[in-house]
Parts: C-alpha cells; structure tokens; sequence
C-alpha cells in the first residue's frame, strides 16, 4: 500500500511519466495506491483555480478505472489526530497527506522536499 501526494496524481492522469524515476515507477506499477481523502481536496481548489483542466472527481475516477486508485477510508479523526504532530509545515494539506500515510507507516511518493526532508517514508528518486 502506497499513497501519492497531489502532484504525483496529476502526472499520472496527464500521462507524464517522464518526471518519475525508475524506483518510483517500480513502486507504482507494483503495488496498490492510495490517496488521502483530502487529496480530492486539493486537486478541486487546483482545477477551480484553473492549475488543472479536470476536477477532482472526474480526474480520481479515471484513475480509478485505469490504475485502481482508491481513496484511503482511515478515520478523519486519526488523520487529524496524527497531522496535529507535523509541525514543520503550515501547509493543512501536506499535513493531512502526510498524517494519512503515517498512520501505518506507508510509503508516500512525493517530490516534495519538505516532505522528504520530514517524513521518512517519503520516496522520490
């Protein structure tokens, strides 16, 4: 099980698999991946901001059927409870994303850095 931060998304859906590495791509083509509920979130105030050309159900949904992404169903109050620790970013989402993964100590492919910086499941190269 392996969750994707928001921008990994997008490059999936866009077919932009350029920007991954191979350790990356392994770790996508071989396991089952997962989003943080508040990923839908994230990617809506993106297309309402016009950062993206879908919104975020129809962008989830044909992720969805292409790939299985599902959505995580961990409880919102134990996402909470965990993002309250992650003090080393203001960022509510990254927060949340983070908090979801660390529940069960998943890996999280980000190219964030200061998720990879902070969070040491975090997976990029």
């Amino acid at each position: 099980m392996i969750y994707l931060d928001s921008h990994v998304v997008v490059w999936l859906y866009a077919g932009d698999f350029k920007k991954f590495g191979s350790k990356v791509k392994d770790l996508i083509n071989h396991n089952d991946l997962y989003v943080s509920t508040i990923i839908r979130l994230e990617l809506q105030y993106l297309y309402e901001i016009q950062r993206i050309t879908v919104d975020a159900d129809a962008l989830l949904l044909d992720l969805s059927k292409r790939i299985g992404l599902q959505q995580c169903d961990k409880s919102f109050d134990a996402v909470i409870s965990e993002a309250l620790n992650y003090t080393w970013t203001r960022d509510p989402f990254d927060r949340l994303i983070v908090a979801n993964a660390a529940l069960n100590e998943n890996l999280l492919i980000t190219k964030d850095n200061n998720i990879l910086d902070n969070y040491k499941q975090a997976v990029w190269k």
